[in-house]
């Protein structure tokens, strides 16, 4: 019987390595969404645990971001005042042409959603609009780059595949 044990792998190794890339996956989604997927796949992760923990990392900046708001908004509102004429960035313009929900949707794809809480409180957004409205659009473009990864790394390897 001491046999039989001794070869048996320790799943408490396998459960380690597992959640330090989570973790790992879980630190890259507090930066954005195109950082933490893609490690998940390079990491081996399944892509619904991979969509999954990048999304809720992103989703703690960016609630970290609404609760140090006012503190962001007064440095860029400085250094908007030192800076000359305001620029026309795309961000910019999404604002004006589609307002809290386009820039909601947009902001997580574009600029991250945790400079998308400190942009859009320095617009004036409602707290509880945009942050509704960011958490919307984290999860929707977490499903759609997972599903993108997903497909289109094995659409790669049936082409590679003879």
């Amino acid at each position: 019987m001491k046999g039989a044990l001794a070869g048996a792998p320790i799943p408490r190794k396998k459960t380690i390595r597992v959640l330090g890339k989570l973790l790992s996956v879980f630190a890259l989604g507090m930066v954005g969404l195109w950082e933490g997927i893609p490690l998940g796949f390079v990491l081996g992760l399944p892509p619904f645990l991979t969509g999954l923990t990048s999304a809720i990392g992103s989703t703690v900046a960016t609630l970290l971001a609404m609760l140090l708001g006012e503190r962001i908004r007064a440095r860029l509102a400085a250094r908007r005042a030192k800076g000359g004429p305001p620029r026309d960035r795309l961000i910019d313009r999404i604002w004006r042409r589609y307002g809290i929900v386009g820039f909601g949707l947009l902001a997580p794809c574009l600029i991250g959603a945790p400079a998308g809480v400190a942009l859009g409180l320095f617009l004036r957004a409602p707290a509880g609009r945009l942050l509704f409205w960011l958490i919307t659009g984290i999860g929707l473009w977490a499903v759609i780059l997972t599903g993108v990864g997903a497909y289109g790394s094995e659409g790669i390897r049936r082409l590679i595949a003879p």
